[in-house]
């Protein structure tokens, strides 16, 4: 904790000249996968404006080296304050390392980071990736019981991009829930990278294979919203019914998926809040004006299925 408030106390001091003028924030955005980042990069776009606080903004197309090189021109640009929201885990204690040396903060937002020395960064900003996961599994032994009254059941899951924390994180808390419940597997399981697009490729193989013509009782689960939004067009091109004739559980709450649920074809979206920047914002001012500030900051998120999703989709749609 004292290491903490050390670190804490020389940012402060660096960023104190910006207290009586205006902020600059680098903000290094990891791309544009999915409606969720949209929502996210209207946000963070949205409340800078709002607020009147400079923003640079950068978008990584997904890849690690681009954040990288775009927290690098942040730090000499001498940004007050940078957010982070990592496309992978591992790889950021040089460039974190770089910015702490320089005196600019780094905040993590929506993703962690594996790191040695939690210093690095000021603090991180997002959902609870493990209780998503958790959430997601508890809603489907719920509806199982339900249903048919037992858990058992095939799951066919869709990751998210291989070694980013949602995947990681999401994937432990279903299976969380799962170790409870032996008759209730996953038999399949492969990156659909976040995106529509590739969630139908990998449906379209599950498809094909002997798992999917073996069992009994079809559940997908998918590490986002948009890779089940891809694997309904994969079914429906093959000519299943996905509202009947399987389970499928997304993950972040975006419109489309509402519009799906309200129609039959989905079943349940665990929520991910992407309008996080009110939040961040409220943070960079605090770190500016040296004040202390949490380690983690979790945002509030609900769980949505057929009994709620048609008279929440209008709602739905003022948000993305």
């Amino acid at each position: 904790m004292r290491k903490f408030a050390l670190v804490l106390a020389a940012f402060a001091m660096t960023a104190a000249v910006a207290v009586a003028g205006e902020i600059t924030v680098g903000f290094a955005q990891l791309g544009a996968e999915s409606m969720w980042r949209t929502a996210n990069t209207d946000s963070i776009k949205g409340e800078a404006e709002k607020r009147g606080i400079n923003l640079i903004f950068s978008d990584a197309q997904q890849k690690q080296e681009n954040q990288i090189r775009s927290v690098r021109s942040f730090i000499a640009q001498g940004v007050d304050v940078i957010g982070l929201p990592p496309v992978v885990n591992s790889g950021w204690e040089p460039v974190l390392r770089e910015a702490q040396e320089a005196g600019v903060p780094v905040i993590l937002a929506d993703r962690t980071v594996d790191t040695s020395d939690d210093s690095l960064y000021i603090s991180f900003i997002g959902s609870n990736f493990i209780q998503e996961g958790e959430n997601a599994g508890n809603w489907l032994v719920r509806e199982l019981k339900g249903r048919y009254g037992d858990v058992s059941g095939e799951v066919f899951e869709l990751v998210g991009t291989v070694g980013a924390a949602p995947a990681i994180d999401r994937k432990k808390g279903f299976e969380n829930i799962l170790a409870n419940y032996p008759d209730l597997k996953i038999v399949k399981s492969q990156s659909g990278d976040f995106t529509r697009a590739k969630g139908k490729e990998v449906m379209e193989a599950y498809i094909k294979s002997p798992e999917w013509t073996a069992a009994k009782r079809k559940i997908i689960f998918g590490h986002n919203d948009d890779m089940v939004l891809g694997a309904i067009q994969a079914l429906e091109e093959a000519g299943v019914n996905p509202g009947k004739e399987c389970i499928l559980i997304g993950v972040d709450g975006i419109a489309d998926a509402f519009e799906a649920i309200a129609q039959g074809k989905m079943h349940c979206t665990v929520e991910c809040n992407p309008l996080i920047g009110p939040q961040f914002y409220d943070m960079v001012e605090a770190i500016v004006a040296g004040k202390e500030i949490p380690k983690i900051v979790y945002s509030i998120e609900g769980t949505y299925d057929y009994y709620c999703a048609e008279a929440l989709l209008p709602w739905r749609r003022t948000l993305y």
